[in-house]
């Protein structure tokens, strides 16, 4: 998976996605080779040379400039991400901070919160997306939230992330353009490597995602989740980078205050805490 030319990969990537009639580029006629964009009307798109564009895309030129990027990411209809990411894949590779090669390891004061947040789900993913920590209440609300699982594996591997969430396009594409984006431009590293080699092998659909190079943060929302006891609820999440640590990122959930969705997590809250208080030794 690592490359000598990362800022020409995803160049090509993206060309490829963009139609030309959705830019109102006139037909010229003829069979287009490869899909997408042509490189010369990327190139005249973002007012550079065809020439120049080639040496990027060919990697014999990675270091673009602030001006170049900004016009590449209006020709390709790059998102604030997408040209975020396309600006530190052209930093120069001595410049980069390497991967960390240290054990993931949350802060103690977090894993207390978390102890002590009996009624909101919350669990902490690290820079591959693994869950590192995660309360009963979460692991209650939604099964593969279990310290060890690697979410972008369960999005594509695990049948209980269909069941939880219903809507398998969108969690897969946002689980891999996830990964994009916490990991950046940290494509030679052994873990990342790892995970993206067994995955390609194993799913179809994350091959054809990942040869996207989609790269979206995961953020605050809403959502909707199935779950066996309570049924179906409406929630909100909250995603918090953790401060001193390498991407390590804490997940709240909370429902509307009355609401129905409120009602069934407080029960699935007092259910965990009764089987939490029948497990528990006596005189503990």
């Amino acid at each position: 998976m690592a490359t000598d030319n990362p800022i020409g990969e995803y160049l090509r990537a993206r060309r490829e996605l963009v139609q030309p009639e959705d830019l109102g580029l006139p037909d010229l006629g003829g069979r287009r080779r490869v899909p997408g964009l042509r490189r010369e009307e990327v190139a005249m798109l973002a007012g550079v040379s065809a020439d120049y564009y080639v040496r990027l895309e060919q990697g014999r030129d990675q270091h673009p400039s602030e001006q170049v990027i900004e016009a590449l990411g209006r020709a390709l209809r790059l998102d604030g991400d997408g040209v975020a990411h396309l600006r530190k894949l052209a930093i120069p590779t001595a410049r980069r901070r390497r991967p960390s090669r240290r054990p993931e390891r949350v802060p103690a004061g977090i894993l207390e919160l978390l102890d002590s947040l009996r009624e909101t789900p919350a669990y902490v993913y690290g820079r591959y997306m693994d869950v590192l920590a995660a309360n009963p209440l979460a692991t209650a609300l939604v099964p593969y939230y279990r310290v060890g699982i690697n979410l972008v594996r369960a999005s594509f591997l695990d049948p209980r992330v269909g069941d939880a969430h219903g809507d398998y396009e969108r969690v897969t594409e946002s689980s891999v353009a996830s990964l994009r984006a916490l990991t950046g431009p940290d494509v030679d590293d052994p873990q990342l490597e790892e995970l993206v080699g067994e995955l390609s092998v194993r799913s179809e659909r994350f091959r054809q995602l990942w040869a996207r190079h989609d790269v979206k943060p995961k953020r605050s929302g809403r959502t909707r989740i199935d779950n066996p006891q309570v049924g179906p609820l409406e929630l909100g999440y909250e995603k918090l980078p953790i401060a001193d640590t390498d991407r390590l990122t804490l997940v709240l959930y909370h429902a509307e205050p009355s609401s129905r969705s409120a009602q069934a997590l407080a029960l699935l809250a007092s259910t965990v805490a009764a089987a939490d208080e029948a497990e528990r030794p006596v005189g503990k």
